[in-house]
C-alpha cells in the first residue's frame, strides 16, 4: 500500500521539477531571447531571471546584441575604366532590435553581404582605378550610409564599414610598380639636382663673401698704408721746412734714394737729367766748404772732374768713358758710385783743409 502511494508522489514531484525547470529561463548579459507562444512572437527576454509558461512558450532565437565584426570574401568589381579589381570589406554591426533581426529578414548576415557587394559595384563603377585606390574614405562613408539605411528596418545598425584590400590585376600591379619606381627615381634625381644647386649656390655665396672680405681687407690695408705714407711724408716735409734745409741737402737725399728705385726688378730704367745736377750740387757744396776752410788752397783743386756730357739735344747723361746705355740696376749702382766718389773727394779735401787750418789757429793764439 505504501509502495502504491510512493509512485504517484514521485511522479508528481518529477512533474513539478520539470515544470519549474521549463518555466525558469536565465538570460546572460548582452543576450536577447525571443519567446514564442504557440508559434507566435510573444516577448523578448532581457538579461537575468525570466519565467515562461512551459509547453506553451518556447524560445525561438538567441541573439547577441554586442557589436560584431563580419569579414566578407573578396568580390570582383569593375571600375569605370573597365578594370576588374577584387575588394575585401570588413563590416562592424550591432543588433538593436532582436525581434526585427529575427523576423524581418531570414539571414541578416547574408543580406548585409549582398547589399555590400551591390553598393560597392555602384560606387566603384563611377570611379577609375586611380581614384578607387585613393578614395577609400569616400567609399567607406558611402557604403555605411547605404547599409545603415537598408539595415535599419532589420533591427541592425551598421557602425563602420572598412575596405580591407583592393587587389588590381597582376599586370596592373606590375605597371603600377614601374610607375612608382619611375616616380621615385624622378624624385631622387630632382632632389639630387636640387642639392647640387644649393651646394653651388652656397659655394658661390661663400666665394663671393670671401672675395668681398678680402677686397675690404685690401682696401683697409691700402688706406692704412697710404695714411701711414702720407703721415711719413708730412713729417719729413715738416722736418725739412722746420730745419730750413737748403737745396744741397735735398740733392744729397735725392742721390741716396736713386739706388732704391732700381731694386724693384724693372728691366728698363730711365736716368733723369737731374742726377747730374744733384751730383754737381753736392760736389760744389763740399767744394765751397773746402774753400771756406782753406784760404791758401789752390782754387783749381776743388773742381771736380767733369761728369756730364751735353748732347746735341741739350740733355745730360752720366758718363765714365764707356757706353752710356745700362740696365736699371747697373745705372743705379753707377750713379751711386759716382755720387759716393764725389762725396769722398769732397770730404777728403775738407779734412785736409781742416788739418792745415788747425796749426794756423794754434800759431795765431801763441
Amino acid at each position: 500500500m505504501e509502495l502504491n502511494l510512493l509512485v504517484p508522489i514521485i511522479i508528481a514531484a518529477a512533474l513539478v521539477v520539470f515544470v519549474v525547470v521549463s518555466a525558469v529561463r536565465i538570460v546572460p548579459q548582452a543576450r536577447r531571447y525571443n519567446v514564442e507562444r504557440f508559434g507566435r512572437y510573444r516577448t523578448t527576454l532581457e538579461p537575468g531571471l525570466n519565467f515562461i509558461i512551459p509547453l506553451a512558450d518556447r524560445i525561438n532565437t538567441k541573439l547577441d546584441v554586442r557589436e560584431q565584426v563580419y569579414s566578407s570574401q573578396p568580390k570582383p568589381v569593375i571600375t569605370e575604366d573597365n578594370l576588374v579589381v577584387n575588394i575585401d570589406t570588413v563590416l562592424y554591426y550591432q543588433i538593436t532590435d532582436p525581434r526585427a533581426a529575427a523576423y524581418e529578414v531570414a539571414n541578416y548576415l547574408q543580406a548585409i553581404d549582398q547589399l555590400t557587394v551591390t553598393t560597392l559595384r555602384n560606387v566603384i563603377g563611377s570611379m577609375d582605378l586611380e581614384r578607387t585606390l585613393t578614395s577609400r574614405e569616400e567609399i567607406n562613408t558611402r557604403l555605411r550610409i547605404v547599409l545603415d539605411e537598408a539595415t535599419g528596418k532589420w533591427g541592425i545598425r551598421v557602425n563602420r564599414v572598412e575596405i580591407k584590400a583592393i587587389d588590381p590585376p597582376l599586370t596592373i600591379k606590375e605597371a603600377m610598380e614601374k610607375q612608382m619606381r619611375a616616380e621615385r627615381d624622378k624624385r631622387a634625381a630632382i632632389l639630387h639636382a636640387e642639392g647640387e644647386r644649393q651646394a653651388k649656390i652656397l659655394t658661390a655665396e661663400g666665394t663671393r663673401q670671401q672675395e668681398i672680405l678680402v677686397a675690404q681687407g685690401d682696401q683697409q690695408a691700402a688706406i692704412l698704408r697710404a695714411d701711414g705714407e702720407a703721415r711719413a711724408v708730412d713729417l719729413v716735409f715738416q722736418a725739412v721746412h722746420r730745419n730750413n734745409a737748403d737745396p744741397k741737402v735735398l740733392a744729397y737725399k735725392y742721390l741716396e734714394t736713386l739706388p732704391h728705385l732700381a731694386r724693384g726688378g724693372n728691366t728698363f730704367w730711365v736716368i733723369p737729367g737731374e742726377v747730374t745736377q744733384a751730383i754737381r750740387t753736392i760736389t760744389q757744396a763740399f767744394g765751397d766748404h773746402s774753400r771756406m776752410g782753406a784760404h791758401g788752397t789752390d782754387k783749381g783743386g776743388t773742381d771736380s772732374p767733369q761728369s756730364e756730357i751735353e748732347d746735341e739735344d741739350g740733355s745730360r747723361e752720366l758718363t765714365s768713358g764707356g757706353v752710356p746705355s745700362f740696365d736699371a740696376v747697373t745705372a743705379a749702382e753707377r750713379v751711386a758710385e759716382l755720387a759716393e766718389a764725389a762725396v769722398n773727394d769732397a770730404k777728403a779735401e775738407a779734412a785736409a783743409a781742416e788739418g792745415i787750418e788747425k796749426p794756423l789757429n794754434q800759431e795765431a793764439r801763441r
